[in-house]
């Protein structure tokens, strides 16, 4: 091709073809039709106290965050937020030690493994509601009151440890036993080197599980709608408030719930950056001559 036919075809598309604009094209409609919605949502939340459901946006002020908290009419939030909050943080505890230990055991063969790595993944394709008024059932029979923390926190890591420990299996997969067998020939005990040698290294992969575990937990509704006994947790009381609230405080409410879940990743990729960063190695300064 000639400078000039290549320079035309450079002018007409930018040197790159059709059907890069066509998958930008898709690429764009994706994300407007993902994110469009939440925006909204997000934009209606900041209207003054003549504010509606729909636009056009009616003045501009934090008033819906305020009837948010103090009213009583917008429901429990603050009850619903704090136990969502604890159940999360105590899934996110359990997964995370859990899914280390199923990650150290799995390592090698045992008896049964096979059957045991199964029946934990088949909690993920079972239906989340039917696995949630199953296990109210069995608290039921069992005499045991069905409540946020015992029924609720049994269904939810039921969804929680399979993700956790398949995060865990990959960390592993990467994991070099020789730094484990140069620990026990130094001399460290058994402890000594989860503690000093394996924790830290696989340190960025629990942090992973933990992000996991505390943001399916968060917003989990199937599971916990039969399982949360008479308090709600925050998914369930943002659903009964659809059904009562006719104000932008359910907007509200979800601008703020989104806020608290962007907090909690950021504060997880940010120890997962601190860590990289204290593995490299320091830079060297200047020699003297």
């Amino acid at each position: 091709m000639s400078a000039a036919a290549s320079g035309r075809a450079m002018g007409r598309g930018g040197g790159r073809p059709w059907t890069f604009w066509v998958l930008a094209g898709v690429f764009a409609f994706y994300v407007a039709a993902l994110y469009g919605p939440m925006l909204c949502i997000y934009i209606l939340s900041f209207q003054d106290v003549r504010g509606g459901l729909v636009f056009p946006m009616r003045g501009v002020s934090l008033y819906w965050f305020i009837d948010l908290f103090t009213q009583a009419r917008t429901g429990d939030v603050k009850g619903a937020f704090d136990r969502s909050i604890r159940l999360a943080a105590l899934v996110t505890a359990i997964t995370v030690v859990v899914s280390f230990l199923a990650g150290l055991a799995f390592r090698r063969r045992f008896a049964g493994d096979t059957a045991v790595f199964y029946l934990m993944i088949g909690s993920l394709v079972a239906p989340g509601l039917v696995l949630g008024i199953g296990t109210g059932l069995i608290f039921t029979l069992l005499g045991i009151e069905a409540t946020w923390y015992t029924a609720a926190l049994g269904a939810q890591l039921s969804w929680t440890l399979p993700f956790g420990v398949l995060v865990m299996f990959a960390v592993m997969s990467r994991f070099d036993r020789a730094w484990e067998e140069a620990a026990r020939d130094l001399g460290a005990s058994p402890l000594q080197t989860i503690r000093l040698v394996i924790v830290p290294i696989l340190a960025p992969g629990l942090v992973a599980v933990a992000l996991f575990g505390f943001t399916l937990s968060y917003d989990e509704f199937a599971r916990t709608l039969q399982t949360a006994g008479t308090l709600n947790t925050l998914p369930l009381e943002i659903w009964s408030m659809t059904l009562n609230v006719t104000s932008p405080s359910l907007y509200a409410l979800g601008t703020v719930t989104t806020i608290v879940s962007f907090l909690i990743i950021g504060a997880g990729l940010t120890a997962i950056a601190l860590i990289q960063r204290r593995r490299m190695p320091p830079s060297r300064g200047r020699t003297d001559a």
